[in-house]
């Protein structure tokens, strides 16, 4: 079945760096002054900029397809400024291979932009392709130029089939992911995944799809607790954070391990940047997690041999709207390794 979308998978991975290429423009122009970094404009700006250029680029080559993104063009039918601003970046935004970039077509007025932005207000569900979106996830770090993502995925008839997921400050020369140790000179690196078909990784850049490398699947972690690598936001309200440290005593791994603030960036660090063991434990309890917060970097994680499930061993439900509505805590670690992590967890609860 997977090789239905190989060309859905295409024109993903052309969307997500094109969009990766307009965040990139405003980090340098907040690094030369032209941006004051003292707000929140830039990202604002980002976020409006790259959801545009996304499902642009699908609404061109599936215009039957529904989406489900992040933000709503409401601020920049209120704001002239704001509007303009947003404007002159998505339509001078293009990728330097012209056959690339005429694959994705184009916005053709502001006006235009705003209806394509709000075509990200679908309820989500179970029947039909759904594309999720989440323009710039990790917008506090995308602020300082460390770690960010910019996604994209598709759900069909409730389940993820594409992730494509553009990590335009990874550097993965360490063999870890870090906020600090980001690629702010360079263009990242772009990771997907077909259902069933693997995942892979490829250079970000700014004209056609650069060659891709398989990602070898991972389906267990070392014996070894003091090597083991927790996944986690350190500085995060709404995780419990403490309940995830007791986690990782029992085992005997210090924590915290990999800090990552965006959350589809700590699925990367699940698939190539070293990292064992990754939960989601609210401080609140019922809260449920937005679907565009782990869509894309949640399948490239399982097609790199990992396995993530809720509390009760029950599978994520994409198919359930805009958010998690039958799922809570989640159990991430390579497929091998989760089944006895769920269960150490669920002993420690029932404890």
């Amino acid at each position: 079945m997977g090789a239905f979308y190989e060309k859905e998978r295409m024109i993903a991975e052309l969307a997500v760096q094109r969009a990766s290429v307009l965040t990139k423009r405003i980090l340098a122009d907040i690094d030369k002054g032209a941006l004051d970094k003292s707000d929140r404009t830039p990202v604002t700006v980002g976020d409006f900029g790259a959801q545009a250029l996304m499902i642009g680029a699908i609404h061109h080559n599936f215009p039957e397809d529904s989406f489900i993104g992040e933000e709503t063009a409401t601020a920049l039918r209120e704001n002239e400024q704001l509007r303009s601003r947003v404007w002159d970046l998505v339509s001078t935004t293009h990728l330097q291979d012209k056959e690339a970039d005429e694959l994705l077509g184009t916005i053709g007025s502001a006006e235009e932009m705003m209806d394509t932005i709000d075509l990200g207000n679908h309820p989500g569900g179970r029947k039909g392709r759904i594309w999720i979106l989440d323009p710039i996830d990790g917008t506090a770090t995308f602020m300082r130029n460390q770690q960010y993502a910019v996604c994209l995925a598709l759900i069909v008839d409730g389940e993820q089939q594409v992730g494509v997921i553009g990590c335009p400050n990874l550097d993965l020369s360490t063999g870890k992911i870090s906020e600090e140790n980001a690629d702010n000179a360079g263009n990242g690196q772009m990771l997907s995944a077909i259902k069933g078909r693997g995942a892979s990784i490829r250079p970000l850049g700014h004209a056609g799809l650069q060659p891709s490398t398989p990602i070898p699947r991972r389906e267990d972690i070392s014996t070894d607790p003091k090597s083991l690598d927790f996944v986690e936001s350190g500085n995060s309200k709404s995780v419990d954070l403490d309940f995830h440290r007791k986690v990782a005593e029992k085992l005997g791994a210090p924590w915290p391990g990999t800090d990552m603030w965006s959350s589809q960036m700590r699925y990367i660090a699940m698939a190539v940047g070293g990292g064992d063991i990754m939960l989601r434990f609210y401080s609140k309890k019922g809260h449920k997690s937005y679907v565009w917060d782990h869509a894309g970097g949640f399948l490239i994680f399982e097609e790199a041999g990992g396995k993530v499930t809720d509390l009760d061993g029950k599978a994520i439900d994409f198919g359930a709207g805009r958010r998690f509505e039958n799922n809570s805590e989640m159990v991430a670690a390579p497929e091998k390794a989760q089944p006895g992590i769920l269960r150490l967890v669920n002993e420690m609860i029932g404890a």
